[in-house]
């Protein structure tokens, strides 16, 4: 069966056994993001976003449902899509260089080869330099473009990205988005995005998902009107700002202002 979504993911329900209870994490979620989309997730803290890209990833079971990649089921199946965490997750012994090859190097690639491969993409996106520096001695912001091109080389079409910026300061965390625009124009991946940052949710998205407090469901779906390609100053225009205020009514009201956003 052909599936319109590059990833989709069917009535997804996920339910936790813990000291005796049932704690239910999402409640038939169903979500499509077409083949080079940005598509972000929003909603509280603990509604099940993360625990939804575990899923994805092939980290975690679902109770029920269904997901599938390029209309292969991968529920349960590692590999298939790439996953960065908030935590850059680098390994302080290994070079920066040395960190963003790992993948490949997983991938059973010779490292004469991954490093052919990241150098250059080392040198374009900001790194070139710092390539045999390790962790410890770069930034916060620095760290998180070396996870980010470690997540890139290893060369998935779908990648998923749980609150990379999250952790980093307003003015480094706005350059990252735009440096995150640059490289998803570049390569044309399918993004899944996690954050609780709604102005980011907007500046970067496609298509916006907004999740109810636990258990996860998905109150709305949400395309964003705005013209790409995108600078900071949309992020004051009437436009954004019209969008935002919708977000906020569903994300802490419930109510989606019924009023459309253009």
């Amino acid at each position: 069966m052909s599936l319109k979504g590059k990833v989709e993911v069917t009535d997804i329900c996920k339910t936790f056994h813990k000291a005796g209870e049932d704690v239910v994490s999402l409640s038939h979620i169903n979500l499509s993001v077409e083949e080079g989309r940005f598509a972000s997730i929003i909603g509280p803290s603990g509604c099940g976003k993360s625990t939804l890209f575990n899923i994805i990833a092939g980290l975690l079971l679902p109770s029920s449902g269904e997901v599938t990649a390029d209309g292969e089921p991968i529920a349960g199946r590692t590999g298939y899509v790439g996953y960065m965490l908030q935590k850059d997750m680098l390994l302080p012994w290994r070079t920066i260089a040395d960190n963003i090859i790992l993948g490949l190097e997983v991938r059973k690639i010779p490292k004469k080869e991954a490093l052919a491969r990241a150098l250059p993409l080392i040198e374009k996106y900001g790194l070139k330099g710092f390539e045999n520096h390790y962790p410890e001695e770069l930034s916060g912001g620095m760290r998180q473009r070396a996870a980010l091109l470690r997540t890139l080389l290893y060369d998935r079409d779908i990648i998923l990205l749980d609150e990379p910026f999250g952790a980093l300061d307003a003015q480094t965390r706005l350059s990252m988005q735009n440096w995150l625009l640059e490289i998803w124009r570049d390569f044309g991946k399918t993004v899944l995005f996690v954050t609780h940052d709604i102005d980011e949710a907007i500046y970067l998205s496609d298509d916006i998902y907004v999740f109810t407090p636990r258990p996860g469901k998905i109150r709305a779906k949400i395309t964003v009107p705005i013209d790409r390609p995108r600078s900071p100053e949309d992020m004051t225009s009437p436009q954004f700002m019209e969008l935002k205020h919708f977000l906020l009514n569903l994300l802490y009201t419930g109510d989606a202002v019924q009023k459309k956003v253009s």
